[in-house]
């Protein structure tokens, strides 16, 4: 690491530049695609691709890790600028969330994400896959309805954008299936699919056909002819927004949110270095956090480190975070001497990337997976899922962790002490072997044993491998020992219990509870 760090800049863009450009050739129509898919201004995307490839790439210490806009947060966005009505007031939210990031970052909140579990994280993907495939179809059939309003929908397709949203799936799905053009990395997929997007248009409207697609269902970037013009692209926020308590809330959720999804990301991109060097999570939040407060004042989407970006990155041999810097550069450069182009560039295309995207997030082999790992996974999974199609994204997750949190309180007062009377009917020796550690919560389950222990029995309550017993069990076992195994002519034989535990139920050397072994063998 230290010899990656005394590389001269030369070296280091020699060897980088060209993952960099992968990376930008991957991050283009993503960027446009998911600013559709946020019912956002175009150029907020890209706008994001920049600060999360400049900014974030300067100061986060991931050398594999890219940062831009990402799908996860599309819902959380569309909602907040639909209920919000202006772009300009969702920006104060961006800010907010920068800000939390940041505070985060510095309380060493990097850990967060290892206290939400997998079920919740992944409902939560599947749920926002299903919101983005279904945002997106009617860019896909070149509808000017919503999916809302289906019949109408299905009632204005336009035929070329269909064509080009078929085309484009063809492109995506074949690009990887075939082994000679996946070997080719400077030809990602999705600019494939862009370019043919707008070969075929263009074609439609040289031949004069009624397949061209109109200009509304095309990319509108602002086109600037000199400096003034090119200031007067950017987007700033309405800070009258501060006043809004749901600027608030959306901004405390795509904080969550984002901290959650960069840390994942981070994660999975650590594991793709090749030098297996270890990210700073906590650094990595600062680095958000001001990602985000940059982006939010120049009119950008929020950001987060991205998966799919940071996967290409490594893949293309990317060894420094210097080819995160040079696609965010590239992405600079290309909206302002390229915008003519990019506006050329069919919705229907953006959409058939997207419909992918969402795909991936909730394909059903995500959703066997949790079948098959059971209920206490699957129901979890299944409810975040439901919840953040049907309520929204905050709500889903909160369900997501409450029901969790229910299974593990479930699961800790039955786990490996429970035995019904059916299983004890024929049992004359019944052992009880006690885990590492006994709380409270299993005293219930304890108790339900113990009643169930048929007169003229033997019981072994072993408790050799505890480190801990709470109190309340201990008492449950003096009176069991003491007083209803007296009563109904029970042998006890009690294993492993110290003379003495302290209030808390550890082993100590001073006299709080004595298990007394009176009428026990």
């Amino acid at each position: 690491m230290n010899a990656m760090k005394k590389q001269p800049f030369s070296a280091l863009l020699k060897s980088n530049f060209a993952a960099g450009l992968v990376v930008f050739l991957v991050a283009l129509p993503l960027c446009l695609g998911i600013a559709l898919a946020s019912g956002a201004p175009p150029l907020s995307g890209i706008i994001a691709g920049v600060v999360g490839g400049i900014v974030i790439g300067t100061f986060s210490t991931s050398h594999i890790s890219v940062s831009g806009p990402a799908a996860g947060l599309a819902a959380i966005v569309l909602a907040a600028v639909t209920q919000l009505g202006a772009f300009e007031l969702f920006l104060c939210s961006v800010l907010i969330s920068g800000a939390i990031q940041l505070v985060l970052g510095f309380l060493r909140a990097g850990s967060i994400a290892e206290y939400i579990p997998t079920a919740v994280i992944e409902g939560m993907l599947a749920g926002i896959g299903i919101i983005i495939i279904t945002k997106q179809l009617p860019y896909a059939l070149g509808s000017s309805k919503g999916i809302d309003e289906f019949s109408a929908m299905l009632g204005s397709v336009h035929t070329g954008s269909m064509v080009v949203t078929v085309v484009s799936v063809a492109i995506l799905l074949g690009w990887d299936a075939v082994p000679a053009l996946k070997r080719i990395k400077m030809l990602p997929a999705a600019l494939i699919a862009v370019a043919a997007g707008i070969g075929l248009n263009a074609w439609f409207k040289a031949s004069g056909s009624s397949l061209e697609i109109p200009t509304s269902q095309l990319v509108q970037l602002p086109v600037p002819d000199n400096w003034s013009e090119i200031q007067g692209m950017l987007t700033l926020p309405d800070f009258s927004g501060f006043g809004n308590s749901l600027v608030w809330i959306t901004g405390i959720t795509m904080a969550v949110v984002a901290s959650i999804e960069t840390l994942l990301s981070i994660e999975a991109a650590d594991r793709l270095d090749v030098r297996r060097r270890i990210t700073d999570t906590n650094r990595e939040l600062r680095a958000q956090g001001l990602g985000n407060i940059v982006s939010g004042l120049m009119g950008g989407l929020p950001i987060t480190s991205v998966v799919v970006r940071s996967s290409a990155n490594a893949n293309a041999g990317a060894t420094h975070k210097t080819a995160a810097v040079i696609h965010g550069i590239l992405l600079l450069v290309c909206v302002l001497a390229i915008p003519v182009v990019l506006n050329m560039i069919p919705l229907a295309t953006l959409a058939a990337v997207l419909i992918l995207v969402g795909y991936k997030l909730a394909k059903p082999a995500t959703i066997m997976h949790f079948w098959h790992k059971g209920v206490y996974q699957f129901i979890p999974f299944a409810a975040t899922l439901a919840a953040v199609v049907a309520l929204d994204l905050l709500k889903g997750v909160g369900l997501g962790l409450a029901i969790s949190i229910l299974f593990i309180l479930q699961g800790n007062m039955k786990r490996a002490y429970y035995l019904s009377r059916e299983q004890l009917a024929d049992a004359k020796v019944v052992e009880l072997a006690l885990s590492e550690e006994v709380s409270f919560l299993n005293k219930a389950a304890i108790k339900k044993t113990l009643k169930n222990i048929r007169p003229d029995s033997t019981v072994i309550i072993n408790a050799e491998r505890s480190t801990y017993i709470a109190i309340d069990v201990l008492e449950l076992v003096e009176d069991f020992a003491n007083i209803y195994a007296k009563e109904n002519n029970i042998e006890v034989i009690l294993k492993g219990f110290k003379d003495n535990y302290d209030h808390e139920g550890h082993t100590t050397r001073g006299s709080h509870v004595h298990i007394r072994h009176r009428g026990a063998v």
